[in-house]
């Protein structure tokens, strides 16, 4: 056998962390055709007018297209799936989920919990006294599944006023939720669900403010948007009261509806849509970067740095691409295992032992989020 200095006897372990997508949809609404609380998953809004709609619901279509005048829309679970699909950039997924009778919201919703969507809608239904109870149940589901279920289920709601309400007092308990985006229009149209798809053709991290909406809709003056936003001084911020409206900006060339602001529902807490999904997307990224680490890292100095290493190879990226200004990562137990140990006392050399024994490692990280521009105060002075 020939003599070999140097063996080399490579094994391929590659890892690839999963990927969470950012622009699925699951919209919930009434349909003529279809089982109850069974997701169907669209990629062709032509494909859910053929299977969520009857017979009858595809005559009153093909009656309206042929005379609109005497002959109403159709508004159902099939109409909204293709408002978001309308939307330039949009989703890429929609699912679309037909209410038992009743409607049974809660059930459809129920259905949606272990969907890889990020934001749900319930088709066609605009915020008002005899819609209160669904849009509750809505806004229960969001917050419960994106604090208590699965890995990467979080998401938000999408919830339009009734054509015309400027009133943001409807924003009370539960609905003024950080989960939550509301939409003030003056549509026949789903305004909710063209807002969802919306969002969704953009990543986590883009403010929405100023962003195209296909829609057919009314605008708001100036007046009414003062009373849906609130008074802003020169030098002020955006006041916000929770609720977005659209808008056709005279300093945009051309005429088109685009998002007046990209609020939450929640002006007190994660004022901004984009700031809610991008602590998503990054808790998400640094979850699926760091699962193989358990059970193999140890609670030692190379294993704490290896795990460091790791979080890093996450978040440097996203300084790169500018998602993020900067982070500091902090292992509370790596600092006292770099001390000489004579030097610890013993609450220290405690905290190491219960780490090694309990098997459980703090870690803080810290990361730097600078917003979009949303406001210009501009003094221009001639001499």
């Amino acid at each position: 056998m020939t003599v070999r200095y140097i063996r080399v006897n490579p094994v391929v372990d590659l890892f690839a962390p999963a990927v969470r997508a950012y622009g699925n949809i699951a919209i919930v609404g009434v349909a003529s055709a279809g089982a109850a609380n069974v997701p169907i998953a669209y990629t062709n809004p032509a494909d859910a007018e053929d299977q969520l709609r009857d017979t009858a619901a595809k005559q009153a279509v093909m009656n309206h297209n042929a005379d609109p005048v005497n002959n109403p829309p159709v508004f159902d679970l099939a109409s909204s799936i293709r408002m978001a699909f309308n939307q330039s950039p949009g989703p890429t997924l929609v699912y679309g989920v037909p209410v038992a009778a009743g409607p049974d919201w809660d059930s459809a919703l129920t259905a949606t919990d272990a969907l890889d969507v990020q934001f749900v809608v319930l088709a066609n239904l605009p915020l008002d006294t005899a819609n209160s109870a669904a849009i509750g149940t809505l806004a229960s589901h969001v917050q419960s599944v994106s604090t208590t279920g699965a890995d990467g289920m979080e998401r938000m709601g999408v919830i339009m006023l009734t054509k015309g309400s400027i009133d943001t007092s409807v924003l009370s308990g539960s609905l003024a939720n950080e989960r939550l985006v509301y939409i003030a229009h003056k549509s026949d149209e789903d305004a909710a669900a063209a807002v969802a798809g919306t969002i969704a053709g953009y990543e986590p991290q883009v403010s929405l403010l100023l962003k195209q909406v296909s829609i057919d809709t009314d605008l708001f003056s100036a007046a009414e948007i003062d009373a849906i936003n609130g008074s802003e001084t020169f030098d002020s911020g955006p006041a916000g009261k929770g609720v977005n409206w659209l808008v056709d900006p005279v300093l945009i060339p051309g005429s088109g509806t685009y998002m007046g602001e990209g609020y939450t529902g929640n002006p007190g807490g994660k004022k901004y849509i984009d700031i809610v999904r991008t602590v998503d997307d990054v808790s998400f990224r640094l979850k699926a970067q760091m699962i193989k680490t358990i059970g193999n890292l140890r609670i030692s100095r190379s294993g704490l740095r290896a795990l460091i290493a790791q979080m890093e190879a996450v978040l440097e990226p996203l300084v790169s691409s500018e998602e993020i200004e900067g982070y500091d990562i902090v292992v509370p137990v790596l600092i006292l295992l770099d001390k000489d140990p004579n030097t610890l006392t013993a609450a220290q050399l405690q905290q190491i032992q219960d780490a090694q024994s309990q098997r459980v490692v703090e870690v803080l990280v810290a990361v730097d989020y600078a917003g979009a521009i949303h406001r210009l105060a501009i003094t221009l002075k001639f001499e």
